[in-house]
């Protein structure tokens, strides 16, 4: 099957760009598992990425002797980047904590965010301009965007940060966010979602009085 693949040319390029892709894939999986902490997540990569190296890059390695292999070779590695980062964002290992500065106190936007799912911890401070509500937000990696894009909704001028956490210490927060209703609404939908939630807490709702039976 090597002396095939060597004798055709054109399988050749298929075959150096194909493994380098997984290869380059594995590569960047296991970086980015190591500088998050998941350390047997990295050594599983670092196993799958030296096996694809062992068994498929030397036969690349050795057929580097004609241009069009080295074009494959170089268009393989940056295709493997972005598809190892398009796996990492899919699985979206994690946390982030998103910062949120608004000053529209006036708002009840922390209860807003807590019945749509999220784990929200907020305070009052003072800017330059008088008083801010501060907010941080917890929520799973995979929902960032639709966490931004709620807020964006609830108040357009809010000043919103998010960063990753290496370590989360006690599981108060994390039981806070609920993860299915994370998945049951649409940012551009928010206000209609936040309206059934409010009519079904409402005393003696039919709703509330089912979900009381249950």
């Amino acid at each position: 099957m090597i002396t095939a693949i060597s004798q055709n040319p054109w399988l050749m390029v298929l075959v150096i760009f194909v493994i380098n892709i997984i290869y380059v894939s594995f590569l960047t999986l296991r970086t980015i598992s190591t500088l998050k902490g998941y350390r047997y997540t990295a050594a599983i990569f670092s196993i799958l990425e030296t096996f694809v190296y062992v068994i498929g890059l030397g036969l690349v390695l050795e057929n580097l002797d004609q241009f069009q292999n080295v074009v494959a070779y170089a268009l393989g590695f940056g295709a493997g980047i972005l598809v190892g980062l398009k796996i990492e964002e899919k699985l979206a290992l994690g946390y982030l904590v998103v910062n949120v500065i608004t000053s529209e106190i006036d708002k009840d936007l922390p209860k807003n965010l807590r019945d749509l799912g999220y784990g929200v911890t907020h305070g009052y401070q003072y800017g330059r301009d008088g008083e801010r509500m501060t907010l941080q937000i917890l929520t799973p990696r995979k929902y960032e965007r639709k966490l931004i894009a709620t807020i964006k909704e609830l108040d357009e001028r809010a000043f919103i940060i998010t960063h990753e956490p290496k370590n989360i210490n006690g599981g108060f927060w994390t039981k806070g966010v609920r993860r299915k209703r994370l998945r049951n609404y649409e940012p551009e939908n928010v206000e209609e979602v936040l309206e059934e939630i409010s009519e079904a807490q409402e005393p003696g709702s039919e709703k509330n009085a089912e979900k009381e039976k249950i």
